[in-house]
C-alpha cells in the first residue's frame, strides 16, 4: 500500500474554484476521461449537495471506471470529494479523497488536499508498481489544478 498526499492553493475564492471543480471534465488537460454519467444528484435536508458519478478513462487499460460521490456544504464552505475505481478491483484500488476549504487566512483563496491511497494486488513488485502509480497521481493532479484554472478562466461571466 503507498499513501500519496499534496496540498494546492488556488488564488480564487471557493465559489469560483467548486463551481469549475463540479465542471471539471471533460477538458483538454486530461484527455482521459472520455464519458461522466451523473448517478444521482440531491440536496439533503442541511442544504449539502450530494452527487453520485461515474467517470469512464482510457489509460491505455480497456473500460476503467470510477464512482465518485462528492458533498458540497455552502453552509461550512467545504466540499469533500471520494472517488475509487469499480473496474479491475482484483487487481488495484486507488482510493482517493479530495478536500477544498476557504484558505484559513485569505478568503479570496481556496486550499484543496488530496490524499490518495494505491494497493497492487498479487504482483510481486506491488510495491514498486504502487510508486510509479503515485508518481501518475502526482501527474494528473497537476492537470487537474491547470484544468480548473482552465475553466475559471474559460468562464469568466459565468464561473465567477
Amino acid at each position: 500500500m503507498k499513501i500519496w498526499s499534496s496540498e494546492h492553493v488556488f488564488s480564487h475564492p471557493w465559489d469560483t474554484v467548486i463551481k469549475a471543480a463540479m465542471k471539471k471534465y471533460p477538458n483538454p488537460m486530461n484527455p482521459c476521461v472520455v464519458g461522466v454519467d451523473v448517478v444521482d444528484r440531491s440536496l439533503d435536508s442541511e442544504g449539502r449537495l450530494h452527487s453520485h458519478r461515474l467517470l469512464s478513462t482510457e489509460w491505455g487499460l480497456p473500460g476503467l471506471v470510477r464512482a465518485k460521490h462528492s458533498v458540497v456544504d455552502p453552509t461550512e464552505k467545504k466540499m469533500v470529494l471520494c472517488s475509487s475505481n469499480i473496474t479491475l478491483t482484483n487487481l488495484v484500488s486507488v482510493d482517493e479523497r479530495l478536500v477544498y476549504t476557504p484558505h484559513p487566512e485569505n478568503p479570496e483563496e481556496t486550499v484543496l488536499i488530496q490524499e490518495a491511497v494505491i494497493t497492487v494486488k498479487g504482483v510481486t513488485l506491488s510495491s514498486y508498481l504502487e510508486g510509479l502509480m503515485a508518481n501518475t497521481i502526482s501527474s494528473n493532479a497537476r492537470k487537474g489544478w491547470d484544468a480548473i484554472e482552465w475553466i475559471i478562466q474559460n468562464s469568466e461571466g459565468t464561473v465567477s
